[in-house]
């Protein structure tokens, strides 16, 4: 099976592991991979990661995040928006906001992968890569 859209991959791996409430979850590592899970570390959704070298290959070791009680998901959904068939863009001016602001938009600028809020405050648009909230 060839992987068309690795980013998909990641946030459906990091979805299924947070609905079966594991504690952590591997995907395989790639630059873009490695800002988005600092971003999800920076906005607070995972506790860690780590890039863990497995022979030639490179993971991501993702510590998922939970409320007090270990029923409460700190990650609610995980939307990839921009898919390889079908780029979705935003300009400076269209950024969305991930309900009203409670959410988080992964945006992919020419200044690197960074959050709505950020892409608004540098006054650049770009692509819109997933929704967090």
């Amino acid at each position: 099976m060839t992987m068309s859209d690795p980013i998909a991959d990641m946030l459906t791996r990091i979805r299924n592991a947070n609905t079966a409430k594991h504690d952590t979850v591997d995907v395989p590592s790639s630059k873009i991979k490695v800002e988005i899970a600092k971003i999800l570390l920076d906005e607070g959704y995972i506790k860690a990661y780590d890039i863990v070298e497995d022979g030639n290959f490179k993971n991501i070791h993702i510590t998922l995040k939970y409320g007090a009680d270990k029923n409460e998901k700190i990650i609610t959904g995980l939307k990839r928006i921009s898919k390889p068939g079908l780029r979705i863009y935003a300009g400076k001016d269209e950024l969305p906001k991930v309900l009203g602001g409670l959410g988080v938009a992964i945006i992919s600028t020419n200044q690197g992968i960074v959050t709505d809020k950020q892409a608004r405050k540098a006054g650049v648009g770009g692509e819109v890569l997933a929704f967090v909230w």
